[in-house]
């Protein structure tokens, strides 16, 4: 009877153990964002493109660190610099953790937007921003891969001269290089701050 009690006794503990594990486990993976969760989804796995030094550049480069990925263009009016003054200072406010973290502007304008532009244009906004670019198909294939929307706008007063809309969020891989958060437009630096140093 006492063996089998000892047997009993064992086995409970044992599962208690395994619950705890499973339990520790899932919490990591539910950790509560302010910004838009999309841990899981199927898309924002890859790209492959310049950066503005002239280097190829992969997601894989970027392993270890938490990465924001925003699409635009340099001539962009509004939406643009305003997200890469917001992400500027959420390097500053990131502290020593900033070091942690890869900004990357993609152009969705390779017409106008040179490596020579967007040498002097991202790096403007922090030293340690990069500037992406490819031709037009590299282009519409990672807007595709992170379903980035884009298009040219004519002007109406300048059939030569143009515009582009496109999706003003930006995108957060987690260290690991999975795709985990979408940061909508004028969401604010505290809240990107957060969500950086819960991925970090």
């Amino acid at each position: 009877m006492r063996r089998l009690f000892a047997v009993f006794a064992l086995v409970v503990v044992a599962l208690s153990l395994s619950a705890c594990d499973w339990f520790d486990a899932n919490r990591a993976d539910k950790v509560k964002f302010i910004n838009t969760d999309v841990t899981g989804a199927p898309y924002g796995k890859e790209l492959a493109l310049t950066d503005h030094t002239g280097q190829p550049r992969t997601l894989a480069d970027f392993k270890g660190k938490v990465v924001v990925i925003f699409f635009g263009y340099t001539q962009c009016p509004d939406v643009c610099p305003t997200t890469m003054v917001e992400m500027a200072q959420v390097m500053k406010d990131l502290g020593p953790d900033a070091d942690r973290v890869q900004v990357l502007f993609v152009t969705i304008d390779p017409q106008r937007d040179t490596q020579a532009l967007l040498a002097q244009y991202v790096p403007a906004f922090d030293p340690r921003f990069l500037g992406l670019f490819g031709d037009e198909e590299a282009t519409k294939k990672v807007a595709k891969e992170f379903k980035v929307f884009y298009q040219k706008v004519p002007s109406k007063n300048n059939p030569e001269s143009y515009s582009m809309d496109h999706t003003a969020g930006s995108y957060v891989l987690d260290p690991q290089g999975n795709l985990r958060l979408f940061i909508k437009y004028g969401q604010g630096t505290q809240a990107i701050v957060q969500d950086l140093k819960a991925l970090l």
